[in-house]
């Protein structure tokens, strides 16, 4: 009971300190700041990553560091994936022993946090805060109806997740979510995106379950107390940032 209080303490003391954090970056909206902020966070979620995926490779960490110096530079970060893409590609051709796995962290979470900051880039603090209420509330709807009438398993890659706290937690994101959108957009628009980010973010904490299990540990790391990793915390904007770029070029 005590060691449980204590979890949850530091979970609410964690929380409370990201929120503080994420606060003041959002209230100095700038660019440096942003892309500083991310980079602290793309690094450790790269360490974590380089972990799940049983990689290492001093190497990874100079590219990674490397593009990321160069995202912020570069007009169009989200293209920078591809650019990895080619110079694996031609490693590999090359070499010919080349560990084609290293590709793998810069699919994930690279090539979602390159989406973090260009969604910033070209839509502003307004639509981080969209994506960060959005992709939240479907995690939280998702928990506490869930608890409450959740019956079905989702899937047998989380099983504790059910279906109905799936769509409780996708209606509530759509519903509440759809009001922080329209600052950018309109209503039917904001509507669609909002919708589309929230099942975006289901999947891709799902995604992020499945490679724990397939590495055997609970947790992608333990930075942050009564949280775990950095993966853990943002696994669902992986997918979310991606799909709201991609939706907001195409309706806008």
């Amino acid at each position: 009971m005590i060691k449980n209080l204590n979890s949850l303490q530091q979970r609410i003391f964690t929380g409370i300190a990201l929120l503080a954090l994420v606060g003041l970056i959002g209230w100095l909206d700038n660019f440096f700041v942003m892309w500083l902020f991310l980079g602290v966070v793309y690094l450790f979620a790269f360490y974590e990553a380089m972990k799940l995926f049983g990689l290492s490779s001093p190497s990874a960490y100079f590219w990674a560091s490397a593009l990321w110096l160069f995202a912020y530079v570069y007009p169009n970060p989200d293209d920078l994936f591809f650019l990895v893409a080619i110079i694996f590609a031609a490693a590999i051709a090359y070499l010919h022993n080349f560990d084609k796995q290293l590709i793998l962290p810069f699919l994930y979470p690279v090539s979602g946090i390159l989406f973090f900051l260009i969604l910033y880039k070209d839509f502003g603090i307004a639509a981080m805060f969209w994506l960060l209420a959005t992709v939240a509330l479907t995690d939280v709807g998702a928990f506490f109806v869930g608890k409450a009438i959740g019956k079905t398993k989702f899937s047998d890659t989380s099983p504790n997740k059910t279906l109905e706290g799936v769509i409780g937690g996708v209606a509530i994101a759509t519903v509440v979510g759809t009001y922080a959108g329209l600052y950018i957009a309109p209503f039917w628009i904001a509507l669609i995106v909002t919708f589309v980010v929230s099942v975006a973010s289901v999947f891709g904490d799902l995604f992020e379950s499945y490679l724990k299990r397939e590495a055997g540990v609970k947790d992608s790391g333990d930075l942050l107390p009564g949280h775990g990793g950095i993966l853990d915390r943002i696994d669902g904007y992986l997918f979310g940032a991606p799909m709201m770029v991609i939706a907001l070029r195409a309706f806008l």
